[in-house]
């Protein structure tokens, strides 16, 4: 795997991880009522987005090997060109119902580098 395309998957697993700790033991309820943290998971999430987007610019075949690659892209699109309209329930959800799995995925691409 070249060393870019591997680059991009580094900064997805580091920022889906960040992104784990951040809301790790974490309610609703803390993440509706915490500005800092709605803040600090979506810019982790536009970070895995913004990755994504260029590895599929590079590589499409790899970037398919992720689950709705294209609905993260353009998740990520949503949280920085409609950020007034974000819907904090949405992104809590794909934090928590989405994230394991992309994080799983990332790993066993960056394993098989």
């Amino acid at each position: 795997m070249r060393l870019e395309l591997a680059k991009y998957l580094f900064d997805m697993q580091h920022a889906a991880a960040s992104l784990a700790a951040f809301i790790q033991g974490r309610t609703w309820s803390d993440y509706e009522s915490n500005a800092m943290l709605r803040a600090a998971v979506e810019r982790q999430f536009e970070i895995i987005g913004e990755a994504l987007a260029q590895l599929a610019k590079r590589d499409p075949d790899m970037a398919a090997r992720i689950s709705e690659y294209q609905r993260v892209i353009a998740f990520r699109n949503v949280l920085i060109h409609g950020y007034a309209e974000v819907d904090d329930r949405l992104v809590w959800d794909l934090s928590q119902t989405r994230l394991p799995k992309l994080r799983q995925q990332v790993d066993e691409l960056l394993q098989k580098a």
